[in-house]
């Protein structure tokens, strides 16, 4: 068996690719650089990132890929799901080496996997450009903290930092302790220290929202009461256009 060690990244994923063609030297698994391989190994090879090579088999699979499928491959590794690497590695491979049609070739089934998981993805991404709401701090940043299944909140920075321009915000995502920061100028990724202020469980700690921050939420939850007629409420229907995971984000539903 013949197995490459990298870094478990995007780009060291990338350099796999190119030391793989440049050898002559096809692995037939990945492993994390230092992980214990398993037995009966005939070759381990440990691959090192290199930005040259990173850059330059992008320009190489941007000629030889549709950008569509391009726009997969970063969303199935922002899936964080197991093995993707190596599904993104056969996916790769299936370009080089054959008339590749894309992500539209539903006869192979690794194209079909690639598509199954980026879809699963994009629509978490989407969904937040729907679902998050911001909540004003005494110091006037705008928050709003979220738990996503993948790591998808970098899809909708751009929506966000287009939607609200004027106002500085941040968006955390809660389940991998990072977040961005955007300061009316720029979007900055950021981490915030475990016992951070902001924290209250999964929500701000209100004793940090502006007061009329409050006085909004109550006076929108009351509006949303007041329009609600309790004879026509169909849970199943609401659930299918907005998940119930999503609930906790949104005032008028707490």
């Amino acid at each position: 068996m013949i197995i490459f060690s990298y870094d478990k990244t995007l780009d060291g994923l990338l350099c796999v690719i190119y030391e793989a063609y440049q050898r002559k030297i096809f692995p037939e698994m990945l492993i994390q650089s230092g992980e214990i391989p398993p037995l009966f190994v005939d070759q381990l090879l440990e691959i090192q990132t290199r930005d040259e090579i990173v850059s330059k088999t992008w320009g190489y699979l941007e000629k030889k890929m549709p950008k569509e499928s391009i726009n997969m491959m970063h969303a199935v590794w922002l899936s964080e799901q197991n093995e993707r690497d190596w599904l993104l590695y056969k996916y790769i491979k299936k370009a080089i080496d054959s008339r590749f049609t894309g992500h539209t070739d539903f006869r192979d089934e690794v194209v079909i996997s690639i598509n199954d998981l980026a879809k699963k993805v994009y629509k978490e991404g989407y969904n937040w450009k729907q679902f998050v709401r911001f909540k004003k701090s005494k110091d006037g940043i705008y928050f709003a903290p979220v738990y996503p299944i993948y790591n998808s909140l970098p899809l909708a920075i751009p929506h966000f930092k287009n939607r609200f321009s004027s106002q500085p915000w941040i968006i955390y995502d809660l389940n991998r302790d990072y977040g961005f920061y955007y300061d009316t100028k720029k979007v900055i990724q950021m981490t915030l220290e475990r016992d951070n202020e902001y924290f209250n469980s999964k929500k701000i700690n209100e004793n940090l929202l502006d007061p009329k921050e409050i006085l909004f939420q109550e006076s929108w939850k009351k509006y949303y009461q007041a329009l609600t007629i309790k004879e026509r409420i169909n849970l199943k229907q609401q659930k299918q256009h907005m998940p119930k995971r999503y609930w906790q984000y949104l005032t008028e539903m707490q």
